[in-house]
């Protein structure tokens, strides 16, 4: 398996959290090829929470790296010249660059982002208008995929941008692994909006993921509104509203999000035909599965399914092209 280098850079004002998403995503592990290494502009680095970190690795690592994730940072002061000129480097030499939360100010401050979609904290996203006239903002994602330039927005976002990374290169099955082992969401729908401070919720008012979760084991049935809406015992215009809030999307496009996202574990785990994994994910007809991945994936089922059936593991030049995402 041949080694994918990632280095997270961490600069001084780091957020722990912030850090530890994808240091324990890109962590070693014998079914992956990533290899992690902690870099730092020096040895000794001042976290946000008020203790210091030491890092294994320096710029050096920096320019070696296939992957630099720069994680979130306070305040966000000016950066040093190198540490700007080591990340316009990496994104000149076409690796993969990527940011966690206001670690794309970092990115922006080096010119990575000029004249290309990208996100960050809702907190901070006027700011970062402001400062960065010539990077489009969009405001109410989880992250942005770009290619081989990828933007989160807050804290947790992070993690939905790392396993998508971890679903471009080596597909859904590794991705869903490790979420499962993190204990998280493999998907989220919605934007970063559904975070944003709003009203209070009617007291006693109980969360719809029961229903999400009775829905992700029937996919291959027929799911209407009316059937989840009975399902959590309301009415359908009740839970049209109520779960938009909690998803920050629709009922029928959260079931669409993940009926795509099964077919994509099928394809590359069972010998299933296309027709089959289009009953079976709830998607109906070859001819619906294919009209959704070309529009969700930029890619058919089969060219899908060869890509990430091969025994060689796939970085992100190989990996289906992804659009700006609101999630993964």
């Amino acid at each position: 398996m041949t080694v994918h280098r990632v280095a997270v850079l961490a600069l001084d004002g780091v957020t722990p959290l912030d850090l530890a998403i994808p240091a324990q995503i890109f962590s070693s592990r014998p079914e992956t090829p990533y290899e992690m290494t902690l870099c730092a502009p020096t040895a000794r680095v001042a976290t946000s929470a008020g203790f210091a970190l030491v890092a294994d690795g320096g710029l050096e690592q920096v320019r070696a790296a296939d992957t630099v994730v720069v994680p979130g940072f306070e305040p966000l002061l000016p950066l040093p010249d190198a540490v700007l000129d080591v990340l316009a480097e990496a994104r000149g030499r076409g690796r993969r660059v990527v940011s966690i939360c206001t670690g794309a100010f970092a990115l922006a401050a080096a010119g990575v982002l000029d004249g290309l979609h990208a996100t960050t904290h809702w907190k901070h996203i006027d700011e970062f208008e402001r400062g960065f006239p010539a990077v489009t903002v969009d405001r109410d994602v989880l992250y942005v995929d770009e290619g081989d330039v990828l933007t989160s927005a807050g804290v947790c976002c992070g993690i939905d941008l790392c396993l998508h990374i971890v679903r471009r290169d080596l597909g859904a099955e590794a991705a869903n692994r490790i979420a499962r082992a993190l204990v998280a969401a493999p998907h989220r729908d919605g934007g970063q909006a559904q975070y944003v401070p709003a009203p209070v919720a009617v007291a006693g008012e109980a969360s719809l993921s029961g229903t999400r979760g009775w829905a992700l084991h029937r996919l291959g049935e027929p799911l209407t509104l009316r059937v989840l809406s009975r399902h959590a015992g309301l009415s359908q215009r009740t839970f049209m509203r109520r779960f938009t809030e909690e998803t920050g999307t629709t009922p029928l496009q959260w079931l669409l999000n993940a009926r795509i996202g099964r077919a994509r574990e099928m394809l590359e785990t069972t010998e299933r035909s296309v027709d089959q994994v289009a009953r079976d994910c709830g998607l109906g007809t070859a001819a619906n599965l294919r009209l959704h991945f070309r529009r969700t994936l930029d890619t058919t089922p089969t060219a899908y399914r060869r890509t990430f059936t091969r025994s060689t593991p796939h970085g992100p030049a190989g990996s289906p092209a992804a659009p700006c995402a609101t999630a993964g």
